[in-house]
């Protein structure tokens, strides 16, 4: 398994913050940590979104693209989660990484400075060129798509 190489950036109010990390030798996204002020953590009220700062900076190489995912125990635990899942980070965005909260829980969830908060994905992106056609084609593609689809059915098994 071949890795791609991201440059990061501590910012100020991030720099005493470790940095993302995997938590296991599988897991698929880095845990992002609130940049919040030490003397004053975030409370997320019930039906409540923010905007919370991680501190950090990425540099994504051309191709690739960072998606900022739920955590699920945060999910399960709190009913808390990312609003715009998957966040996706641009591979031209260079501004400070925040994670759109939102409490779907029936209780205020207290947002420490250090607590995990979301989880970054990479992933390489595949950019297509749009081709404009007429519905008439549309709706034949389509119908050859039922067809195909259709005789592969019919066919599963009988071979």
């Amino acid at each position: 398994m071949t890795g791609i190489t991201v440059h990061i950036m501590r910012l100020p109010h991030g720099a005493d913050l470790p940095l993302p990390s995997y938590q296991s030798g599988g897991a698929a996204g880095l845990d992002l940590l609130a940049a919040v002020p030490a003397d004053a953590p975030l409370t997320l009220a019930p039906g409540q979104h923010a905007a919370v700062p991680t501190g950090i900076a990425i540099a994504l190489p051309p191709g690739t693209e960072a998606q900022v995912r739920p955590r699920s125990g945060l999910a399960r635990q709190h009913g808390v989660t990312v609003l715009n899942s998957p966040g996706t980070v641009d591979a031209d965005y260079r501004g400070e990484i925040q994670v759109l909260l939102i409490n779907h829980g029936d209780e205020p969830l207290a947002i420490p400075r250090g607590m995990r908060i979301a989880q970054l994905v990479v992933a390489q992106v595949t950019r297509i060129e749009l081709q404009e056609v007429a519905v008439e084609l549309l709706d034949d593609l389509l119908r050859l798509g039922e067809e195909l689809f259709a005789g592969a059915i019919a066919s599963f098994g009988h071979g």
